[in-house]
């Protein structure tokens, strides 16, 4: 039984903490904020709640997995439906496009009701090489240990998997050899934003997204996708996890290039076998290891020359249907600009708030998140520029005035939202960095801009003996599925006591 401190109560944390604690070890959670879930949480506001990070779940067998293989069969513990339609999108020019949930055939009927036949041949051919990119990309590249790229350079199909992963070519040149029509080109470019990046640089196996989405659905717990990091905290504390909320780590303590423990606020020691890193990959290996250990080196100079992903800006909307006239949403909508190649150039290039955002409004159907009759909690997102003071853009100011732009173009969408507003609240990338210790807001940590960006994220095993790291920044990426897959590699990783 080896004694191992996690550090942070984020999903990554939580879900290695309970598949380490069923193994036999003693895990102890140590979680900087008040509660768990990192940047998952459903926040309440006086009569609504809010899912201010997640507000999606995919690959729900990732986590069906992870409560049957610690004890417990998720949905005893919480209520996941479907979410039908699973996106409706629509463009600047007017047209606009609805996906249902769990059907294929349904999409590509909807899609030439939209944009005709030709768009909907071109976006099956898309899905058909989506699926063979997530059949050869999932079992090496997403669900194994990614340690060094030479064992995939000796995999016996590896011709076959580099024809099909397509690694030099970008999301954007991929979508123009099917000649996918130019709305749901918008619709392929959102797929880089998944993990924080930029499509005109994003690996083409992003494209993978489009199958799993189609494939394995859009998923809503009921009473917010928070509702995952309270069912995780219950299941650790169920396993014999100990959590110690309030509490700063502030090193990783190693002698050697072994880790011994960790040290928290006051500079107390807390002596470990090992360490399980659930913070931003760049916070760990910049503020909690000290610069002269040289097993960190390496893992420092990839992370300085990886591009860091966009972060979010967000609002929360409360919304009274009594003030003024209700408009019918379904549960994720999103809203294109006319010139969306203008917003990456804002953010990773201008480093300014994106002039005309894409839109994204996750309006629940879900009378949990509410207390009272006509009233709705939406949940505004749009991606924006990193916070950084030095070399981009302060987000200490002006967020109020970029709020009040957001609602205004809300209104001009004919969403009403200014006739109906009962409570309004915004969050800056700076204001993610500071609760969630994550560097600058980024979501994700590292974007996914180039064909080495897989080998640019942190390796869930350290150069650092007895140091591991999960969650977002580390392998395999961003988003609740692969946080949950890069808890498992961990886990298996660690192995039994």
């Amino acid at each position: 039984m080896a004694k191992i401190s996690v550090i942070g109560a984020g999903i990554g944390g939580m879900s290695a903490a309970a598949r380490l604690a069923k193994n036999g070890h003693d895990v102890t959670i140590y979680e900087n904020s008040d509660r768990s879930g990192g940047k998952c949480r459903t926040e309440w506001f006086g009569d609504y709640a809010f899912d201010t990070g997640p507000s999606l779940l995919t690959l729900p067998a990732v986590y069906r997995d992870l409560f049957l293989k610690t004890g417990k069969r998720i949905e005893h513990i919480i209520d996941i439906k479907p979410v039908d339609p699973a996106f409706n999108y629509q463009f600047a020019d007017g047209k606009s496009v609805t996906f249902p949930n769990l059907s294929n055939p349904k999409t590509y009927i909807e899609i030439e009701k939209s944009f005709g036949v030709n768009a909907s041949n071109s976006w099956r051919k898309l899905i058909e090489r989506s699926e063979r990119m997530w059949e050869v990309s999932r079992e090496p590249f997403v669900e194994s240990e990614l340690r060094s790229i030479w064992p995939l350079l000796k995999r016996w199909d590896l011709i076959k998997q580099i024809k099909e992963i397509s690694p030099f070519t970008s999301l954007r040149k991929l979508s123009n050899k099917f000649e996918v029509d130019p709305h749901l080109k918008m619709i392929v470019d959102r797929y880089a934003t998944y993990t924080g990046s930029d499509p005109r640089s994003a690996p083409a196996v992003l494209l993978t997204i489009a199958f799993v989405e189609s494939t394995f659905g859009a998923w809503h717990i009921k009473g917010g996708i928070g509702q995952l990091a309270v069912a995780l905290e219950q299941r650790c504390l169920d396993l014999g996890v100990k959590f110690e909320f309030n509490t700063l780590v502030t090193e990783i303590s190693v002698k050697a290039g072994q880790v011994t423990g960790i040290k928290i606020e006051n500079n107390r020691e807390i002596n470990s076998d090992l360490v399980v890193s659930n913070s931003d990959a760049e916070y760990t290996y910049n503020r909690l290891i000290k610069k002269e250990i040289s097993e960190a080196k390496s893992e420092r100079r990839k992370l300085k020359i990886a591009t860091k992903s966009l972060a979010g800006f967000s609002l929360l909307l409360g919304l009274d249907n009594t003030k003024s006239h209700k408009v019918n949403l379904e549960h994720h909508n999103v809203y294109f600009p006319e010139n969306y190649d203008a917003e990456f150039d804002d953010i990773f290039t201008k480093k300014i708030p994106v002039t005309d955002p894409t839109i994204y409004v996750c309006a629940p159907k879900d009378n949990s998140m509410v207390k009272g009759i006509d009233k709705e909690a939406w949940f505004v997102l749009v991606n924006a520029p990193r916070h950084d003071v030095e070399n981009g853009w302060n987000w200490n100011n002006g967020g109020d005035k970029y709020a009040e732009k957001i609602i205004k173009k809300l209104d001009q969408l004919g969403l009403n939202v200014s006739n109906r507003l009962d409570f309004m609240k915004f969050r800056t990338p700076a204001d993610l960095e500071n609760y969630a210790l994550a560097p600058g807001g980024s979501i994700y940590g590292t974007s996914s801009n180039s064909p080495a960006s897989a080998f640019m994220r942190a390796k869930n095993r350290s150069k650092i003996n007895g140091l591991f790291c999960v969650g977002g920044s580390a392998h395999p990426g961003g988003g609740l599925p692969l946080v949950g897959i890069s808890a498992e590699i961990v886990a298996n990783a660690i192995g039994k006591a």
